[in-house]
């Protein structure tokens, strides 16, 4: 501290040593900054001298230190390494320079693209809207266009004339009236649905009088008829049955008029009235000869010329059976078409106008002068002759070994006992019906008692004589049924009944046995049909042929199902555009009032023969212009040609055909939920696929927890009333196409078979088109059928549980086809496709169609099946002969001819390819 301040006061105390201190510290700074100054400033310059000079004292290109080029730079071993990544680098920049500029070019182009496109986009869209404006106005003006064609017309007023009204004025004579002026149509609008009314017989005086046979059967056929009413203010027809009385009643003609006319409804003269009189014995009486019915229709099967009013009153057959259905076991069969005799004719002649054999004239001369009353002994002689010539087996006897039966004058009574004359007509070819004597006589129940025998039991009727009129002559054309020749060529019937060859002579006793049946065997039948004549008469539309309602089974759908790629791949066979909407229904067609070509529909490839394609209905059995699949009845009437393709023309003569139109899937099951799930995952995605109705056989409902797939169309499950494999063809009201895929629940198909089935159908519109395919064999040690389901090159049946056919055929089978057929396969609960095919077969003429070469589309896995059971081929055997027995023929047709797509990838075997044809 004290040298400190020494220090700080100059030294005081100590003067020397403090000065040199201080001395010494200024020389060390001094020289340090010299020294400082030499090597920053001084050093430099020397080393750069210095390596200027040994540079330029060396020889040119062996410096060290100056400047050197960059190759001779990357000499240098330790930096060429260097110097090649650097090179790498710089050509890679290069190329991504030269890249980039590419990419941008290409994007400057697309965008020029993108410009144009949006342009392009707009003027599109510029377009498609005056398209749309185009096309609505197109609409709008084809509107406009169908409004002036096709006005709108409101429903006709109902004139409903007064109880007491006298309506139109009377005709002149009684043998005046026809429909124009002895019918109101005031009554019968085109709407009205033709409601017909029905007296209670047993509410009048001559009710109890009636046959209790005929009444029954009667009064039975009108409560099950579309048509009865009970309210009698908005009836169109009345209808009061008659006859026949029983036996010894006789009501007097006045007693008969007078209780006419107290009818409540008759209103003064009887218009809109049909009085009935069915006959069941051959001597039936003619309880309205002398009555006066007024403006009432008649009809009966004895008419007598003075009596009978043309276009107005009707010949109906003898009501032989009241049965609901005929006996079919005791009917002969059709084949084979020649029998025992050629031609066979019992009966005896209690009265005759006068005998041509006491007459001293020849035959010739007779022809040259007036006409002979009665030529009966002419046709006797010589019809003994062509019996006594042996030149072919014949039978007539002209004289009864019993007691005739009571017949009118100039009539051919019968013989024997019904039972009798049946057994001899079963061995006869052709039945001989010989006309009365007398011509004023237009028919006689004789007659007709004659004609329902023969075509019963399959004798084709010749008829002698042109002047009589043969029951419903009007609609029927009986020249396809019977032989109709006049008397005076009696001596040439021998050689007509020559000349018709085995094909026309099976042909006419095909027709006989449907028109038996359609309109002769019952007494529904002849109702029926007398009600159609009339509705057909006055132009009144048939009513809908009814439908099953389906009673749904409520059920919960799950998640959706999912696709298999396999069953979905549908390859080149789309039909056109898939559509995306909801599934649509095939148009109603709504028949209107004309006649056309369609009415009279047979295809190309039809056999020769009468049958027409349209069968009789319960409710209207007689013309083919009301024979349409939906929105009317249908009917029959025979024809004599016509040629017309499957596929467009069978659609046309139902009802009109659509390009556009869906299929809708029928599955039959029975407790077997499991495998109906599958089978129904499935048709997930299936494309035109309207519906599928479920039809649940089984009295057991459906699972509660179970979840049905959701495949994107409507899942319809029906409850049943019994289990019957009927039900499969039940014309249910929820099948709204017209085509109908029947499939077994455990059957296993693709997409693409099934569309091209379709595909198939659509062109063969009138025959089954399916999958898998059985066929007929004749047992020759049994003589009997046997049903086959070997495989062969021939086939005569599809089996419906994977099949194609029209809904017009569920109608056919539920309604038309013989109940007995029906309760055939109730009984076996089997053979229900087997009844199918025959139907249609016995319909059209004509085989199935079998596509794909699939031998089998059962699922493997799934549990045992009906048709695994031994017993399951013997009572097939059973039904196909048992069918035959109802039809009288064998209808199903071989066939060597199955449908292949060449784009189908099918397996053949080697020993089957021979077999088949493809298209």
């Amino acid at each position: 501290m004290t040298g400190y301040t020494m220090l700080r006061n100059g030294g005081v105390g100590n003067g020397g040593q403090t000065w040199m201190l201080r001395w010494s510290n200024r020389i060390r700074l001094t020289w340090l900054s010299f020294t400082l100054v030499i090597i920053l400033v001084f050093f430099p310059l020397i080393a750069h001298y210095y390596l200027n000079t040994l540079d330029e004292a060396d020889e040119a290109g062996k410096r060290i230190f100056g400047p050197r080029a960059g190759t001779e730079l990357c000499e240098v071993k330790h930096v060429l390494d260097l110097c090649r990544i650097r090179e790498s680098v710089s050509e890679e920049l290069l190329q991504l320079e030269a890249k980039r500029q590419e990419l941008n070019s290409e994007i400057a182009k697309l965008n020029l693209k993108i410009e144009a496109c949006k342009k392009s986009i707009e003027n599109a869209k510029q377009d498609l809207l005056q398209l749309k404006n185009v096309i609505s106005q197109t609409e709008h003006s084809y509107k406009e266009l169908m409004a002036q064609n096709q006005p709108k017309l409101s429903l006709p007023i109902r004139l409903l004339p007064e109880k007491d009204d006298a309506g139109l004025p009377p005709p002149k004579v009684t043998r005046g009236c026809r429909l124009h002026n002895c019918f109101d149509y005031s009554r019968c609008p085109l709407t009205s649905g033709f409601p017909v009314y029905v007296y209670d017989s047993d509410q009048f005086a001559f009710g109890s009088y009636l046959d209790p046979l005929v009444k029954q059967a009667f009064q039975a056929a009108a409560r099950t008829n579309v048509y009865v009413t009970d309210n009698a203010d908005i009836a169109c027809l009345y209808v009061m049955l008659a006859g026949e009385m029983q036996e010894p009643v006789v009501l007097r003609p006045a007693d008969l008029e007078k209780q006419l006319y107290s009818l409540p409804y008759w209103r003064t003269d009887g218009h809109n009235h049909l009085i009935i009189n069915l006959s069941r014995k051959s001597d039936t009486q003619n309880l309205l000869y002398n009555v006066s019915t007024g403006r009432a229709m008649v009809a009966q099967s004895t008419f007598y010329a003075a009596q009978y009013r043309p276009g107005f009153d009707l010949v109906v057959s003898p009501l032989v059976h009241a049965m609901s259905e005929p006996n079919f076991m005791e009917i002969p069969p059709q084949v084979p078409v020649k029998r025992k005799y050629l031609f066979t004719f019992q009966g005896e002649k209690i009265e005759s106008l006068r005998s041509s054999l006491q007459e001293a004239r020849s035959f010739e001369e007779e022809m040259e002068g007036d006409p002979p009353a009665d030529y009966d002994d002419r046709i006797i002689a010589t019809l003994k002759a062509v019996q006594d010539s042996k030149l072919d087996q014949v039978l007539v006897e002209f004289t009864c070994k019993n007691q005739p039966k009571p017949s009118l004058p100039t009539e051919w009574a019968l013989c024997g006992e019904r039972e009798d004359r049946l057994e001899l007509l079963k061995l006869s070819t052709f039945a001989l019906i010989i006309t009365p004597g007398d011509p004023h006589l237009v028919i006689s129940s004789g007659c007709a008692v004659r004609l329902f025998e023969a075509l019963e039991v399959g004798a084709v009727p010749v008829v002698l004589g042109e002047q009589v009129q043969l029951p419903y002559h009007d609609m029927l054309q009986w020249n396809e049924a019977a032989l109709v020749v006049p008397k005076p060529r009696v001596t040439e019937v021998h050689f007509l009944l020559r000349s018709l060859s085995d094909s026309d002579l099976l042909a006419m006793r095909r027709q006989g046995r449907f028109l038996w049946e359609t309109y002769f065997s019952t007494a529904d039948s002849i109702f029926n049909t007398v009600l159609a004549m009339i509705r057909t008469r006055i132009q009144i539309p048939a009513a809908p042929i009814r439908e099953e309602v389906a009673a749904e089974i409520p059920h919960r759908s799950g998640k959706a199902a999912g696709t298999d790629p396999n069953m979905a791949d549908n390859g080149d066979l789309d039909l056109g555009p898939v559509e995306t909407e909801p599934p649509y229904a095939s148009p109603k067609y709504l028949r209107n009032f004309t006649l056309t070509v369609t009415d009279f529909y047979r295809s190309w490839n039809s056999a020769p023969g009468p049958f027409h394609l349209f069968p009789h209905t319960p409710f209207d059995p007689v013309l083919p212009s009301e024979a349409k699949f939906l929105g009317s009845g249908t009917g029959f009437r025979p024809i004599g040609g016509g040629a017309g393709g499957s596929g467009k023309e069978f659609q046309a003569a139902l009802g009109g055909n659509v390009p556009r139109e869906q299929f809708t899937v029928v599955m039959l099951t029975y407790e077997r939920e499991e495998v109906l799930m599958n089978s129904l995952e499935r048709l997930n995605g299936l494309p035109y696929l309207n519906k599928v109705v479920v039809v649940w056989n089984s009295p057991k409902l459906p699972s509660e927890d179970l979840l049905w797939p959701d495949i994107g169309v409507p899942i319809m499950v029906v409850r049943t009333e019994k289990n019957s494999l009927n039900n499969r063809f039940l014309p249910w009201n929820e099948i709204e196409t017209e085509a109908i895929l029947s499939i077994d629940d455990d059957a296993h198909l693709r997409h693409d078979e099934i569309m091209f089935g379709f595909r198939v159908w659509r062109e063969a519109r009138d025959r089954i088109v399916g999958f898998p395919g059985r066929y007929h064999a004749w047992d020759i040690p049994h003589q009997s059928w046997l049903y086959n389901s070997n495989y062969s090159c021939e086939l005569s049946m599809v089996l419906t549980g994977a099949a194609f056919f029209h809904k017009y055929y569920a109608y056919l089978y539920s309604y038309v086809m013989p109940q007995a057929i029906r309760d055939m396969v109730d009984e076996y609960i089997n053979c229900e496709d087997i009844a199918m095919n025959f139907l249609v077969s016995h319909i059209t003429r004509k085989p199935p169609i079998k596509v794909t070469s699939r031998w089998t589309f059962r699922c493997p896995g799934c549990p045992q099946a009906l048709s695994h059971d031994d017993s399951h081929f013997h009572e097939r055997h059973k039904c196909i002969n048992f069918f035959v027995k109802v039809y009288g023929y064998m209808p199903l047709l071989y066939t060597q001819f199955r449908v292949d797509s060449v784009l189908f990838k099918t397996r053949l075997p080697h020993d089957k390819t021979k077999c088949f044809k493809f298209i």
